[in-house]
């Protein structure tokens, strides 16, 4: 392992849709960067370090002064005391803003999990404040990776199968899907900025649409014709258990949400950090049909 560096950064959930391309954009900019995850992943960036958050008392780290977490907050939250040696200046992990979307879940499992969630928010301010360490939260709207993130590429896999998508009350909900890799930029410049220390942020893509048109873009980066099928809530409601076979991980209240704006104002970021992702319009090229091909 080599050593540390005053000016190097670590990455929990450095094999991760966000994580990765933290980790390639710090090495890409020369910086020392520890990627850390529990597998190992072949890699020409970073030096990777197996980490498991749930067995924080085995950690073994080098020294850095950027210490970035992409991974679970919850588990973050344990394991932060154990991470933060003396030389960690600032953390930045991210969360969610489903801490906002869905507090009046009607699933229980969903309401848990955000109690969970909130609860590893004030966590980790306090770890971090207890040691004079500044910090920084990120909660992302959407995040989508094509090929490899849990939101859009689901639904595209979908779409693929079926060649058509069912939309809860029409799907006027509006949504502000944001790209991984602006995540990543944009995690890295907070770090930098002395305006967005000790603050939450919320992060959206660029570009405000509903979810019906989020759904047809879909469609046109796949190249095949949209075809969205409107369902009353009450239907969705009522056949959601003979087709919840169809949509692996899917619930009755994600269904509902289609109706709901999901929007966040991304001008705090802006304003501290540079906040600028792009528009919405995912690029399926082959390695990502490739992924989709295997998965389905």
């Amino acid at each position: 392992m080599g050593g540390g560096a005053d000016g190097a950064s670590a990455v929990i959930g450095g094999n991760g849709v966000v994580g990765s391309y933290i980790v390639g954009h710090l090495a890409r900019q020369g910086k020392l960067v520890f990627a850390l995850s529990r597998s190992k992943r072949e890699r020409s960036e970073g030096e990777w370090i197996r980490a498991d958050l749930l067995e924080p008392n085995t950690l073994i780290l080098p020294t850095f002064s950027t210490l970035y977490c992409t991974a679970n907050a919850v588990l973050l939250a344990d394991a932060l005391p154990y991470l933060l040696n003396p030389s960690v200046k600032r953390v930045v992990a991210f969360s969610s803003t489903s801490v906002f979307t869905k507090q009046d879940t009607e699933v229980a499992a969903e309401k848990e999990l955000i109690r969970q969630l909130l609860a590893a928010e004030q966590k980790i301010v306090a770890a971090c404040q207890q040691r004079s360490i500044e910090w920084t939260i990120l909660r992302p709207t959407l995040i989508y990776d094509e090929g490899r993130d849990s939101n859009i590429t689901p639904l595209s896999q979908l779409i693929r199968r079926f060649r058509f998508m069912p939309l809860v009350g029409g799907a006027p909900g509006l949504r502000q899907p944001v790209h991984a890799e602006d995540l990543a930029v944009g995690a890295i410049a907070a770090a930098a900025s002395h305006a967005a220390a000790n603050k939450f942020y919320s992060l959206g893509g660029s570009e405000t649409l509903s979810y019906r048109e989020m759904i047809g873009r879909i469609f046109d980066a796949l190249h095949l014709q949209r075809r969205l099928i409107p369902l009353p809530s009450w239907l969705w409601r009522a056949g959601f258990g003979l087709a919840q076979p169809l949509f692996p991980g899917s619930n009755v209240a994600m269904g509902i949400r289609m109706m709901r704006d999901m929007t966040f104002d991304c001008t705090p970021a802006a304003r501290d950090f540079g906040w600028s992702p792009r528009a919405f319009h995912p690029i399926f090229d082959q390695s990502s049909v490739r992924l989709l091909s295997r998965e389905s």
